[in-house]
């Protein structure tokens, strides 16, 4: 069985993913396999392996982005289902697509879970200089989670106006978009200097969160891999 829906992938047009506004991004419907979709969010991670982020300062001024986090390792104890999408992830297929999405011919995902309960927020940001994009998959359903509390990622046009270094607020922005985050919806969305975007508090039952999947596409350069391992040092240090 399959996870990708390789066949839905392949109509994506890099021309029209490049032209949108304010930044290069697509929220489409289906790029997951129906059957794949709901056994990845049957067999989900329980969050009893996650770590807790919250409060964390954030540079710039920017407000905390509360959550649970699991970053992929090849140890974890994941579900055959799990296993099988990521090595479809991995494979050939879906890094050639994202080749010609992003129009890169080196790249290095990272890939990791975010749990989001009651209260949360992801405050307006734009991602670190190293990222290409990220394609997040919506693991919230109509049957598990109502529209009125929220969790959908924002796509912010600043005109213009913010440095990048900067903690905007969701009310400065004077154009957002809300996409689609229920059912078999993911996002994917190309890192500008003004890619801003972010998640409004979340209003949801305490017995429920936010659950997204986030496959990261990395600048793969020597010279990135260089200064990633020497952050990478330096925070050990």
């Amino acid at each position: 069985m399959s996870y990708l829906n390789f066949q839905r992938l392949s109509t994506l047009d890099p021309q029209q993913f490049r032209s949108e506004k304010p930044y290069p991004w697509l929220n489409p419907e289906g790029l997951l396999t129906t059957e794949g979709h709901e056994q990845l969010i049957a067999t989900l991670p329980d969050v009893s392996l996650f770590q807790r982020r919250f409060g964390v300062t954030r540079a710039h001024g920017q407000q905390s982005h509360d959550r649970f986090t699991l970053e992929y390792q090849d140890d974890l104890p994941l579900s055959p289902a799990w296993k099988t999408f990521i090595a479809e992830l991995q494979g050939k297929e879906y890094k050639t697509f994202l080749q010609r999405l992003f129009n890169a011919n080196s790249l290095e995902l990272t890939l990791h879970w975010h749990y989001t309960p009651n209260g949360c927020s992801v405050s307006p940001h734009c991602d670190a200089k190293h990222k290409l994009g990220s394609h997040i998959f919506y693991l919230n359903t109509e049957e598990d989670w109502e529209e009125n509390w929220g969790g959908e990622t924002v796509i912010l046009d600043d005109e213009g106006q913010f440095e990048r270094k900067s903690a905007p607020a969701f009310e400065d922005f004077k154009n957002a978009t809300v996409s689609k985050a229920r059912g078999n919806y993911s996002l994917l969305f190309c890192r500008k200097g003004n890619s801003w975007h972010g998640v409004r508090e979340i209003q949801c039952p305490k017995d429920h969160m936010r659950k997204v999947f986030i496959v990261v596409i990395n600048r793969f350069t020597l010279l990135d891999r260089a200064r990633r391992i020497f952050r990478k040092s330096a925070k050990e240090y």
